[in-house]
């Protein structure tokens, strides 16, 4: 997707963490890119990729997995879990290698993308 390509330029790790969540998951889902992040969307959206590097001064990661559960995760790999709104838990996932994307993120993955339906 050439979106995606432009968005992570020559980020080839955010590349390849695209790809791995791109198939993991069943049609449908739409993937939009802004300028801010790869959102990946049903009815609404539910996973976003986004690079901190953009945005923070001492990113420790080169890209980051936000994920939207219906529910606190209390999984020690988020880097942080937010409540923006009563029903949605916003979880971030430091990603520093492809192998993090295994099949616990797969699972959440799967939960987000049911509720976006």
């Amino acid at each position: 997707m050439r979106g995606v390509e432009e968005f992570f330029g020559s980020d080839g790790l955010g590349l390849a963490v695209f790809e791995r969540v791109r198939s993991l998951l069943e049609e449908p889902v739409e993937v939009r890119v802004s300028k801010s992040q790869v959102a990946f969307r049903r009815r609404r959206g539910f996973a976003y990729l986004w690079v901190p590097g953009r945005y923070l001064r001492a990113a420790a990661a080169e890209v980051v997995l936000s994920i939207a559960l219906g529910r606190h995760d209390p999984s020690p790999r988020f880097k942080e879990v937010s409540h923006p709104t009563s029903r949605h838990w916003m979880h971030h996932l430091e990603v520093h290698s492809l192998d993090e994307i295994d099949d616990e993120v797969a699972g959440w993955l799967v939960e987000a993308a049911d509720r976006a339906t």
